[in-house]
């Protein structure tokens, strides 16, 4: 898996934004919005959108983590890609990477939140279960553990995917899917939030998204679980 990406460190917003030129809208786009249905999501199982500790798992070259500084204290990234984690280093000094060893436990533990964004479609189906299970071991009780997938369902999705070409190993699994992984990993209070479905920054169109977000048309999803 790691070769498919380690060509990509350099200009891999480049290449995701090809993918997506056809929505019209820039990747930042993406990322934030993402980043404000984490804090969304911490709001309501925390009470507060912060917290201490995030693990991403899978991070490439934490293009995301710009978007969530504010929401936490410290976050550190972990990738099969040696090149992405040096990347990442030099976009963000401030957190900690490290590059993981494909099937090796994750390092550390406590955290606050462990995330996973479009990471586990690139991960053998045969593994699905251990790596969600080794995102649990690694949260704190009480904490989160977080899903982000490409919705299936969507067919603006599967043509994003079917142009992006680090996606070629993709296995994009349904949200069904995802929350009976983190159920038999021991997580509780699962839920899936469906997003992206309305790509414009209107006001309105956010908050109508909120609303329809338990139904499966978003072109991505996050599913929750509590260790």
């Amino acid at each position: 898996m790691s070769q498919l990406f380690d060509a990509y460190d350099a200009n891999y917003r480049a290449v995701v934004q090809s993918s997506i030129d056809f929505s019209g809208l820039p990747h930042d786009f993406f990322m934030q919005a993402k980043a404000d249905l984490l804090g969304r999501v911490m709001r309501e199982r925390f009470g507060v959108a912060h917290a201490g500790r995030l693990l991403d798992v899978g991070c490439g070259i934490g293009t995301l983590h710009p978007y969530l500084s504010e929401l936490f204290d410290e976050i550190s990234g972990t990738d099969v890609s040696a090149p992405c984690i040096a990347e990442a280093a030099q976009r963000c000094p401030m957190n900690s990477y490290a590059v993981a060893e494909p099937g090796a436990p994750f390092a550390g533990g406590g955290y606050d939140m462990t995330l996973a964004v479009c990471t586990l479609h690139h991960v053998p189906p045969k593994d699905w279960q251990s790596f969600v299970v080794d995102m649990a071991r690694v949260t704190r009780p009480g904490g989160l553990v977080c899903v982000i997938e490409h919705n299936p369902l969507n067919p603006l999705t599967r043509l994003a995917v079917n142009r992006c070409p680090f996606d070629e190993d993709a296995v994009l699994l349904r949200s069904g899917r995802s929350e009976a992984l983190l159920r038999a990993a021991g997580g509780k209070n699962v839920r899936t939030s469906f997003f992206l479905l309305l790509p414009t920054k209107m006001r309105l169109a956010r908050r109508l998204e909120t609303l329809l977000g338990a139904l499966p048309l978003g072109a991505q999803y996050l599913t929750v679980a509590e260790v």
